[in-house]
């Protein structure tokens, strides 16, 4: 038998909608970066450690980010040869940071666009792309978009968080409509500020609920697999 001794290894796949300047607000990711390479914050495991509360430790120590809405784990990546010249298994992570929060990092982490990545290491840009088609999916029988929001909300704005995380533009009316009758969001009573436009002020929302919940599935909100 081989005596091959196997590492093991958390990386999380974090998205936050973020705005950039002049452009709509964008899907994004948190990557951490060690010389001129990128990758997903994340490290091994030490001794009596969970899966769990490791991908929460390495968030903090190699990205700065202490506060995370929604932290599921992915996908195990086991091929031999992921990692040259040691074999590492990899347990990841999907987590979602919601927009109002100020996802402050550490100088060696950085967010970026998920459509502009830079040249991440090993297998990486795969996680990534995986963590976003379980967001995507998620989006259409779930709450889960509670992760990215903001505490209240218009609808136009949850609108563009959708919009963001599905790669496609989200009309807010059919979206009130779809989330409303299934229980997911409720009116909060309170209204926004108004637009730059002027205008009436636009009526605020909230989820129902801050933790994960099936419903039924939003034919209207499928990812575009």
């Amino acid at each position: 038998m081989s005596d091959t001794t196997v590492r093991v290894e958390v990386l999380s796949s974090v998205f936050q909608v973020r705005d950039l300047a002049g452009s709509e607000p964008v899907l994004q990711v948190l990557l951490t970066r060690s010389g001129d390479e990128w990758s997903l914050p994340g490290g091994p495991i030490v001794e009596r450690e969970t899966l769990g509360s490791a991908a929460v430790r390495w968030l903090g120590t190699r990205a700065g980010l202490t506060r995370v809405a929604h932290l599921e784990q992915l996908s195990v990546f086991s091929d031999p040869d992921r990692v040259p010249d040691e074999r590492t298994v990899a347990s990841t992570f999907l987590g979602l940071v919601p927009s109002d929060i100020a996802a402050e990092t550490v100088s060696d982490a950085d967010w970026f666009a998920v459509d502009q990545l830079p040249p991440l290491a090993y297998d990486h840009r795969d996680i990534v792309d995986l963590a976003r088609h379980r967001l995507a999916g998620k989006l259409s029988y779930t709450n889960i978009a509670f992760a990215l929001a903001p505490s209240q909300f218009p609808m136009s704005e949850l609108a563009e968080i959708y919009g963001a995380a599905l790669g496609y533009a989200v009309d807010s009316t059919n979206l009130l409509r779809v989330l409303s009758r299934r229980g997911v969001v409720v009116a909060t009573g309170t209204v926004g500020r108004t637009g730059g436009k002027g205008g009436r002020p636009p009526a605020l929302f909230a989820f129902a609920d801050s933790r994960l919940r099936v419903t039924d599935e939003f034919a209207a909100l499928r990812p575009p697999m």
